[in-house]
């Protein structure tokens, strides 16, 4: 081959080595025109015949190809070539979609959240709390804890028994318990679920399951502490003044600790209204049905002769108003009914628990009638009319449980009128009645299986003069004055001053709902409390509260308290 033949090769493959990279990375058609005219320039000169040309452009085609054709490795995905136009547009479609999602869901804005999380609202306090409590040498020492002896009993209160030391639950009253630390601690949210929907949940800590406290006293070998469900309801509102709500809930009506514990709940269905304000006054009102116990499907367990229903309700119903008298004096009113329906005992008919072991689970047939949850301070009467033992009746077992002598139908009356006074201070006074349509000592005396004053043969079993006439009564009331420049602290430098006197005679109310720290709970008591608060933080505060009491009648039972603590909100 001369050198001008050799020279035309060399010039043959260039031009398929540089048409072989033009394809790979243009992805253009493999009959390329310059490509095709070299060739054929070859062919014109004798170089190439036409059958090698045209095998040589199918090699370069191939090759062409298979430059253009990407590695593809385990996992890799292919994505096709998209032009730049087209990326443009799509890139602005997604644009306006994430914007206009964000501004419904109002996450758009700096320092904002999506529109599910401005449903809930969180509600969450922890307290830290020292108490001490002080007894006077000469309270009674053989004050009975009426709570236990049922929830332990039934307890033999019969002479033999007593004899050989198988003595009831007694309450601490004489010796002073210094600085004792407790905690609560609670969370929960609610939930708009949707424009007229509502559902909330609360945790609460608590030494046991009571109805009253959620104090947990610190200790016990640094053991963990418990939770409880504390709330947990539905909500239905069909307007914004008017709803109806289910489950266990927070304490629906206007009132006092004096009648109903500040930590106390309500289990069953409540519906509220507040109507609009018309020249300064609004109403409101309440109305619920509430399940204090139900009867258990298989009691007694082990006879055939079941309980019949004898379910236990509290039904109530408030009315009130809020007068805007200017803008530095208000005043409230509420007046409320409190019907507790059969939770007072019932006598039972002869029975012989001493005839089959306790273990076996016979019982009387009014036992259902006892409290489940009582503090002290109601007159009391044991339920069963046990029969003697025929073959031993000086050695009779008294194996016994106690109901309330009374039944409760309550009229209560709560004012309170606030003002503002010079130096952004504020100035509320509060007032609150309660009284016992259904307190009637008679009544309490057949209930009980008495004939009479003075002849109860035991069967009433405290709130007795040494005549064995009843000591008790049926009225409740309270005075409260708080000073401040806030009433509720909220913020750092806040701080109030409160005095208030309350007496409570004994079946006033039912002792199981009301505080459980003035006297240690419960009624027939007396006393005044004095106290200070003041805001060291927004959302923190300490406050101080000392509290003296004793009884109305009976005996002599005199308690002094004092508590510390420290109180954040978040």
């Amino acid at each position: 081959m001369n050198f001008r033949l050799r020279r035309l090769a060399a010039m043959i493959a260039l031009a398929c080595a540089v048409s072989g990279q033009a394809m790979a990375q243009q992805s253009a058609a493999t009959d390329s025109s310059t490509t095709r005219n070299l060739i054929n320039l070859l062919v014109q000169n004798g170089v190439l015949t036409e059958a090698q040309a045209e095998a040589l452009l199918q090699q370069a085609a191939r090759e062409a190809a298979q430059a253009a054709e990407p590695v593809l490795q385990e996992g890799d995905v292919r994505v096709p070539y998209i032009p730049e136009n087209v990326r443009e547009d799509i890139t602005e479609d997604v644009r306006e979609q994430v914007v206009s999602q964000a501004i419904a869901e109002n996450w758009a804005q700096p320092n904002t959240f999506p529109e599910w999380v401005s449903r809930i609202r969180l509600d969450a306090d922890v307290r830290v709390r020292s108490e001490s409590r002080f007894f006077d040498d000469y309270n009674d020492q053989y004050l009975i804890d009426f709570h236990r002896f049922n929830e332990e009993g039934p307890q033999d209160i019969s002479q033999q028994a007593l004899a050989t030391g198988a003595w009831p639950p007694f309450y601490n009253t004489r010796e002073d318990r210094i600085n004792l630390l407790r905690l609560r601690a609670r969370f929960g949210f609610s939930a708009d679920i949707s424009e007229h929907w509502r559902a909330g949940l609360r945790v609460a800590t608590g030494s046991d399951d009571n109805p009253v406290s959620t104090n947990q006293t610190l200790g016990g070998g640094l053991e963990k502490k418990d939770l409880w469900l504390d709330r947990g309801f539905i909500s239905w509102l069909p307007t914004q003044r008017l709803a109806f709500t289910a489950g266990r809930f927070a304490n629906p009506f206007i009132t006092t600790d004096m009648l109903y514990a500040s930590d106390l709940n309500f289990d069953g269905i409540a519906a509220t209204y507040a109507a609009a304000a018309d020249g300064g006054m609004s109403l409101f009102g309440t109305l619920g049905a509430f399940p204090l116990e139900f009867t258990s499907d298989d009691s007694p367990s082990r006879s055939e002769f079941k309980t019949k229903n004898q379910d236990k309700w509290l039904f109530g119903a408030q009315l009130g108003s809020l007068w805007k008298m200017d803008n530095d004096n208000q005043l409230r009113a509420a007046a409320g009914y409190y019907h507790f329906d059969n939770i007072s005992g019932e006598r039972s008919a002869p029975c012989q628990p001493w005839f089959s072991d306790r273990e076996a689970g016979y019982g009387c047939n009014t036992d259902w009638s006892r409290p489940a949850f009582m503090q002290k301070g109601n007159t009391l009467f044991v339920l069963r009319d046990i029969t003697l033992d025929p073959l031993n009746p000086a050695a009779t077992p008294m194996e016994q449980y106690v109901g309330l002598a009374s039944e409760f139908q309550l009229v209560d009356v709560n004012l309170s009128w606030q003002a503002a006074l010079f130096n952004d201070m504020t100035l509320r006074v509060a007032g609150h009645y309660v009284h016992n349509l259904a307190y009637d000592e008679d009544d309490m005396l057949k209930r009980s299986g008495s004939a009479q004053q003075g002849t109860t043969d035991g069967r009433v079993i405290n709130n007795l003069d040494q005549q064995g006439n009843i000591r008790s009564g049926g009225d409740a009331w309270m005075l409260d004055l708080t000073l401040g420049t806030a009433v509720d602290i909220r913020d750092a430098g806040q701080w109030n001053l409160q005095l208030g006197y309350r007496h409570i005679e004994p079946d006033a109310l039912p002792d199981a709902y009301n505080d459980s720290t003035f006297h240690r709970g419960g009624t027939n008591a007396k006393g005044y409390y004095l106290g200070g608060a003041y805001g060291f933080h927004k959302r923190v505060y300490g406050q101080m509260r000392w509290m003296s009491s004793e009884e109305v009648y009976g005996a002599p039972l005199r308690v002094d308290i004092l508590q510390l603590e420290v109180n954040a909100r978040f």
